[in-house]
C-alpha cells in the first residue's frame, strides 16, 4: 500500500520514452524524407526512399515572373520532361547508371539514380502560354511570366458562427 503523503514521480518518468521517440523519429524520416525546405512546406513532401533522385529546386519571384531553377547534374535535356497538367507544372525524368566495363565492381555508390516526378501549382497570375524553359550544364531554368497588371489576389474571410 502506498503512503498517501508520498509524492509520486512525474509521469512519464524522464527518459522512459526517449529511445522509443528517437526510433520513431528516425523511422518517419526514413519513410518521408528529411526535407525541411520551402518546397516541402507547400504540402508536397517527399515520399521517396533514401537514395532516390530528388532534384534540388529554387523558386524565386519578382514583379515580372516566377522562376523555377532545378539542379539536374549528369542529365541531358533529352532525359527531362516538362509539362503542364491541370494547373500543375510537372517535372519528370530518369537518371540512369551505365557501367562501361564489366571489370568495375562498385564498392561505394553515393550518386543517386532513378526516376523522379516533381509537381508545382501554377498560380493564376501566370501566363501559361508564355512559360519558357532553358537547360544548360545540368541546370533547368523555367520562367513563368506573370500576366501584366494581375497581382496575387487574396481576401479576408469573415468567420461566423
Amino acid at each position: 500500500m502506498t503512503n498517501p503523503n508520498e509524492k509520486l514521480p512525474a509521469f512519464p518518468p524522464s527518459g522512459l520514452f526517449d529511445d522509443f521517440r528517437r526510433e520513431m523519429d528516425a523511422m518517419i524520416q526514413r519513410f518521408f524524407g528529411d526535407d525541411t525546405s520551402a518546397a516541402a512546406a507547400t504540402g508536397f513532401p517527399s515520399l521517396m526512399a533514401a537514395g532516390a533522385v530528388r532534384p534540388a529546386i529554387d523558386i524565386t519571384e519578382n514583379d515580372k515572373a516566377i522562376t523555377l531553377t532545378a539542379e539536374l547534374p549528369g542529365m541531358s535535356e533529352e532525359e527531362v520532361d516538362l509539362s503542364i497538367s491541370d494547373g500543375m507544372l510537372m517535372l519528370k525524368g530518369e537518371k540512369t547508371v551505365s557501367h562501361d566495363s564489366k571489370q568495375d565492381d562498385s564498392v561505394v555508390t553515393e550518386r543517386n539514380y532513378g526516376s523522379f516526378l516533381r509537381s508545382f501549382p501554377i498560380p493564376d497570375r501566370v501566363d501559361q502560354e508564355a512559360i519558357d524553359a532553358k537547360f544548360d550544364k545540368g541546370i533547368l531554368k523555367v520562367t513563368l511570366p506573370k500576366n501584366p497588371g494581375q497581382e496575387a489576389r487574396g481576401r479576408r474571410i469573415r468567420i461566423g458562427s
